[in-house]
């Protein structure tokens, strides 16, 4: 009984505490709660990571920044994901596909993420779709070009919020074609392994239906990441083609095009890089003029003029103090589209956090505007877009000490991708069936 009236009052302040510290732990789970862990994965390091995956990094930054704080443009304006923060966690994707399988699952199984965003190689690409749709968890493919990814499978976890890498073979052919260019031979160069195997694929079935009497003459195929072309370009001038179309990219471009300039190459031929605005910057005016080049899609210095674009080219290049290329316009649209399709979950979901389906049910078939113009997801049953692009011509600009593209041909996401009910392959061969051009 003496002991009573001191005892009440400490059990009463650790009642409090306790109560506070409840209080807290309830507030801190309700934060976490309110987050969007995001894997984004890119090349950081390697010959890759200059030119493409540190821009495509730089890219997500920029946007995160603006989402997080509610400062991008309707309809992005909400902040965060329907108010949720995002939180990212970044990954480099240098190190092979045996490597990037076991940091997909770190990524969902030690990280915790609600959704990964990655991938630049299409052999990365191939290797770990099947692991996220196996583990049942979200895996949005920003960037690889391989039309096998969703001809050879089914998804219902896995989306491509951009279009593969047939549509800039056949817009390349259009494009040649479209200028009446006289095309009797056609030397190619392109990396061994899915992308470069695709790409001289697709280039070469378009130009088969659009030059049918076209012949193939030589056909280099480096290892990725070669570094030295000496032997190929030797090759490529020791009968030198009208054409000489490529699919090369990153360090690998860059080097290709230092070492094949000097020699003459792009003066003895019409090279076509159907991948290449991203180099224009580190090359500067040692890219040879009058090349013909794509983006990987209207981006760039190709893409369409809009209050979007405006809005992310200038965001962009203030804070990274250049202008944005094809890696970061493409982490743009994944972002954007995931952005619109996470809000659209939550708002059938009460307001509350989503799950996987949910989210995948608003992503599949979706639609949505980007810096690039009008992104659809049309193909594999909703689970890979479409999307407009554009073809130029390379020209120094030395008044503004930058390459400047010219001669610009734009094409309809229509024009220049299969429809949903043929795989890419077949609708070359068949002549583009059902293409709507302008």
């Amino acid at each position: 009984m003496t002991h009573t009236p001191t005892l009440r009052p400490q059990w009463k302040k650790l009642t409090a505490i306790s109560a506070a510290s409840l209080m807290a732990l309830s507030m801190a789970g309700a934060a976490a709660a309110e987050d969007f862990k995001i894997g984004i994965v890119s090349f950081l390091s390697g010959q890759a990571a200059d030119s493409f995956g540190v821009p495509a990094v730089n890219g997500a930054k920029t946007l995160l920044e603006a989402f997080n704080g509610g400062k991008a443009p309707a309809p992005y304006n909400k902040k965060g994901f329907g108010g949720m923060n995002i939180v990212p966690v970044y990954v480099d994707e240098n190190g092979g596909a045996t490597k990037q399988v076991q940091e997909l699952r770190n990524l969902y199984d030690r990280e915790g993420v609600d959704m990964v965003i990655g991938y630049v190689s299409s052999g990365d690409c191939l290797a770990v779709s099947p692991v996220a749709e196996e583990m049942k968890r979200l895996l949005v493919l920003y960037d690889c070009g391989s039309p096998r990814i969703f001809e050879e499978a089914s998804y219902k976890y896995v989306f491509r919020t951009a279009s593969h890498g047939a549509m800039d073979n056949v817009a390349a052919a259009r494009y040649l074609k479209s200028r009446n260019m006289k095309v009797s031979t056609i030397n190619m160069i392109n990396q061994d392994y899915a992308w470069g195997h695709d790409s001289l694929k697709d280039f070469t079935l378009s130009m088969k239906y659009l030059y049918p009497e076209a012949k193939i003459q030589s056909d280099q195929r480096p290892k990725f990441g070669a570094g030295q072309y000496g032997t190929e370009i030797s090759q490529l001038m020791s009968q030198t083609a009208d054409v000489t179309h490529s699919s090369l990219w990153g360090g690998d471009l860059q080097a290709f095009v230092l070492q094949a300039g000097p020699r003459g190459l792009f003066k003895k031929t019409q090279v076509v890089l159907t991948a290449a605005d991203h180099v224009l910057t580190p090359l500067a005016d040692k890219m040879p003029d009058g090349t013909v080049l794509g983006a990987r899609g209207a981006n760039g210095l190709l893409a369409p003029k809009s209050a979007l674009n405006d809005w992310w080219w200038a965001s962009y290049k203030i804070q990274w103090g250049v202008y944005p290329v094809q890696a970061p316009y493409r982490m743009a649209q994944a972002l954007m589209g995931v952005k619109l399709a996470v809000e659209k979950a939550m708002a059938a979901n009460g307001g509350k956090k989503p799950s996987n389906e949910q989210i995948a049910a608003a992503l599949r078939s979706s639609e949505w505007e980007a810096p690039s113009g009008q992104i659809k997801m049309a193909l594999a049953a909703g689970q890979q877009a479409i999307q407009p692009t554009a073809i130029g011509r390379t020209r120094w600009d030395a008044a503004n000490k930058r390459v400047a593209l010219e001669d610009i041909q734009r094409f309809s996401a229509e024009c220049v991708n299969p429809p949903a009910n043929m795989k890419s392959e077949d609708w070359m061969k068949a002549g583009f069936p059902g293409a709507k051009c302008d």
